[in-house]
Order: structure tokens, then C-alpha cells, then sequence
């Protein structure tokens, strides 16, 4: 059964499809959802980037979260890796077609969350 929330444009779910505490549905949204996760899809919705490119757009993030996050995105099927054969060796990294219809879903949560994190932030003093 789909149900929507009633706001016009938005998509429909699954009824409480992600409620469930065994659901493997929550298992992905943690992955795309996880701060170094978003920052990493949505930087590669700019295009393809060196393993290098992503470490300083993605500031403060470590070599070993970055790696395993990148794991985790290319499992699910969301970010392609070609390693490239030259010497030193090259790593590129890209989103895959459903990585790129999934950036397209948060690039409105990354925008709307930048545009409002002054003002919430500010609001807690």
C-alpha cells in the first residue's frame, strides 16, 4: 500500500516501510544519510573526483572514515571506483545511475539545511 504525506510533489512511501526496526531500508538510509555519506554524494554529483579531491572537499573528514564510507556507497551501488593502471596508482570515484537519482533527492535537503544552519544555530543561545 503507498501512501503519501499529502504535500504536493513529494514522493510516496511504502506504508511504514522504514518503521520497522529490522527493516533493511534503515540500514541504506543510514548510509546515505550519515554526515560524511551526504557530504560525499553530493560532492560527486559534481562529477568524477580523485580520492584526494573528495578529502579536502569533505573537511575533517579522516582517510579511514573516508574509505570506509566510500565502501559503504560503492556496495550499495551508489559510487563507481575505477582504479586507473598508471603509476602512482590513480583511484577515480563517480556516482553510478542511481547515485545520481539519489543526489538529486538530497541536493534540496543539503541546500535548504546550508540556507537555514545560521539561523538555527543561532536560535539556541
Amino acid at each position: 500500500m503507498k501512501v503519501s504525506n499529502g504535500r504536493p510533489g513529494a514522493p510516496a512511501a511504502t506504508a511504514g516501510a522504514v518503521f520497522p526496526a529490522g527493516c533493511p531500508s534503515r540500514v541504506v538510509l543510514d548510509h546515505v544519510t550519515s554526515k560524511w555519506g551526504i557530504l560525499i554524494l553530493v560532492a560527486l554529483d559534481d562529477g568524477e573526483q580523485r580520492w584526494s579531491d573528495l578529502r579536502r572537499r569533505a573537511d575533517g573528514i579522516s582517510e579511514k572514515m573516508l574509505a570506509q564510507t566510500l565502501k559503504i556507497l560503492e556496495r550499495d551501488g551508489l559510487v563507481h571506483r575505477e582504479a586507473q593502471p598508471s603509476i602512482p596508482p590513480r583511484v577515480d570515484y563517480s556516482l553510478t545511475p542511481r547515485g545520481r537519482e539519489l543526489a538529486a533527492y538530497l541536493l534540496p535537503l543539503f541546500g535548504w539545511v546550508v540556507e537555514n544552519a545560521d539561523e538555527i544555530l543561532a536560535g539556541q543561545g
